[in-house]
């Protein structure tokens, strides 16, 4: 299935990109993470397991278990701090 996946601060920057569709496999949040780190690089560093990253699913703060549906946007950012 295809899904937009969209990256913010420093996600984006190690990812080398603001946005992508990509078509795959994963049937939840943290199954698209993991297919993101086996891609290794810098985003694979930005994303690994232990990194402290938010995601949002369909504009939605969402836990690693909620399911991709074909057509969804993902979102992936570091937390952020307010002052």
């Amino acid at each position: 299935m295809k899904v937009t996946v969209r990256y913010f601060a420093s996600v984006r920057e190690a990812m080398g990109t603001g946005a992508e569709v990509l078509d795959t496999q994963a049937a939840t949040l943290a199954a698209l993470r993991a297919e993101l780190v086996a891609r290794g690089g810098a985003g694979a560093e930005a994303l690994a397991p232990g990194r402290a990253v938010r995601v949002a699913l369909d504009q939605v703060m969402s836990l690693e278990s909620a399911s991709l549906t074909a057509g969804c946007e993902v979102a992936f950012f570091p937390p952020v701090t307010g002052g």
